[in-house]
């Protein structure tokens, strides 16, 4: 059916429907419109209240870099009525906190006419007065510092005196032979000298009580060990016998041992007191004092054990382990021992210095303990010393793949026909004939030590202490191989 015969009523609903939809689809592109509008007004929005943020912001910026804002601070009861005023602020920079390893660290301050006057209230300190030839007290310092760090006190180490050089040759200070510095670095605790403590112009004499190790243990002794530390120190020692327990064997007479903590045990108040006897009065003012507890000291601590007697050079040495090792030499010392052996290989002093096997051979004060055998027959010869060398060279090949050419002898034997005979064996040694001149009376000795000690490979004399502890050196510094030739007999060394 068309719409001309539609009936009326239906055209006309479809005339109203044509029409709604006319209307619809004109409201429809009516409301689009509006919401595009809204969206611009809101974008426009937007971008003025941006506008404005960022011209506040700018504002409030220009106008604090005028007027510094700062927190308000709540006024804490302990201030009232003080004056916190600009005047009464100090303008000091603040100190700088000291290294805790630095001497001052360790004091009040640079060295005082009294050494009392330099120690801190808040620590203990320890030392010791050897005076039996070089090398041995360089052990007894070792003991004395390993005594230190277990009872947890500062050492403070005195000179070195000229037992073995010569009465009128002046002491030589521990710092001068040693590098300090790198000591209580590998440490990690101070060690002080007694030059940082006490002024060395000082005549200050003052007193001082002290336990004495000796007239406890040395076989025969009435009275404490001599020594001529205290006197350049200007110290007037009253000893206190230490007691019986202390020795490592009592029973055994002509063992001088004693054992750390037995010493240890007196540094702290039950053991002391219980130990306490009459004192011997001082030397220069007769005051009879009891061991001082701020200032521990003791005589002599040579013969000092951990766990037996002349354990120093045992691979477990806790004195060797703990402290000995650490002890280098003054960098000056390392540059002129390595002077001395380039000008004995023809070198020049600036020249690199190549590898080398150290020899020390000690005869002049071993003579004594030849007894009754001829000094002949006593002392190992030189092929001896060669086999050893041999061994030390072939070592070092089969286990590190190095090969050593060069030897170098120290030496305190006088005899020239002697030297000819190690100059025969293509073998070195330093020149002296001017050290003593040039540098001094203590520089012979000290340089030797020092280039036995810098060799990758070492041949000592059995029982001498400046060999043994060459030995320990070369093996834990430089990994180096190492023998001591025994003597005291033709046979001593056969092996």
């Amino acid at each position: 059916m068309d719409s001309e015969s539609k009936p009326s009523w239906l055209s006309r609903l479809a005339s109203e429907a044509d029409s709604e939809d006319t209307l619809l689809a004109t409201g429809k592109k009516s409301r689009t419109m509006t919401l595009r509008q809204r969206r611009r007004c809101l974008l426009a929005t937007c971008i003025s209240l941006a506008a404005i943020s960022l011209t506040g912001f700018l504002f409030l910026s220009s106008w604090d870099t005028q007027i510094p804002w700062t927190r308000p601070v709540l006024e804490h009861p302990s201030t009232v009525g003080l004056d916190t005023s600009v005047h009464n602020i100090s303008t000091e920079p603040p100190h700088k906190e000291l290294d805790p390893l630095d001497p001052l660290a360790s004091l009040l301050g640079p060295p005082t006419a009294k050494f009392r006057d330099n120690l801190r209230p808040d620590i203990q300190y320890l030392s010791s007065w050897p005076d039996s030839g070089w090398t041995n007290d360089v052990i007894a310092y070792i003991n004395f510092i390993y005594l230190a760090l277990i009872t947890d006190r500062v050492p403070i180490v005195p000179v070195f005196t000229p037992s073995h050089i010569g009465g009128s040759v002046p002491p030589i200070a521990f710092g001068d032979v040693f590098d300090v510095p790198r000591l209580r670095k590998l440490l990690g605790k101070p060690v002080l000298e007694w030059r940082e403590v006490k002024d060395e112009n000082s005549t200050e004499v003052e007193e001082l009580g002290c336990w004495s190790i000796w007239e406890t243990a040395q076989m025969g002794a009435e009275s404490p060990r001599g020594s001529r530390v205290p006197g350049l120190l200007h110290l007037d020692i009253s000893y206190t016998k230490t007691p019986e327990w202390i020795r490592h064997n009592p029973g055994v007479s002509h063992d001088p041992h004693t054992l750390f903590w037995s010493l240890a045990r007196l540094s702290f108040p039950e053991s002391r007191q219980e130990s306490l006897v009459p004192p011997h009065p001082s030397p220069l003012h007769q005051a009879s004092l009891p061991p001082d507890e701020h200032m521990l000291c003791y005589d002599f601590m040579y013969y000092v054990g951990v766990q037996q007697s002349w354990e120093f050079d045992k691979d477990y040495s806790p004195t060797w382990r703990h402290v000995a090792q650490y002890m280098h030499w003054n960098p000056r010392f390392e540059k002129l021992a390595d002077q001395y052996v380039n000008r004995a290989l023809g070198l020049s002093e600036n020249e690199p210095t190549p590898l080398y096997i150290a020899v020390h051979v000690r005869h002049n004060d071993f003579q004594d303990w030849c007894f009754e055998v001829s000094l002949y027959d006593c002392f190992a010869k030189l092929p001896v010393i060669e086999r050893r060398v041999q061994e030390v060279k072939d070592e070092l090949f089969q286990k590190r793949g190095i090969s050593v050419n060069h030897v170098i002898m120290t030496s305190d034997e006088r005899n020239e026909t002697w030297w000819n005979e190690v100059a025969e064996l293509g073998w070195k040694w330093p020149d002296h004939s001017e050290t003593k001149a040039k540098y001094g009376d203590w520089y012979p000795p000290l340089i030797d030590a020092t280039i036995q000690s810098r060799g990758i490979g070492f041949v000592g004399t059995d029982r001498s202490t400046m060999s043994v502890i060459a030995k320990r050196r070369v093996e834990t510094w430089y990994k180096g191989a190492t023998r001591l030739v025994r003597w005291g007999s033709p046979a001593a060394d056969d092996h």
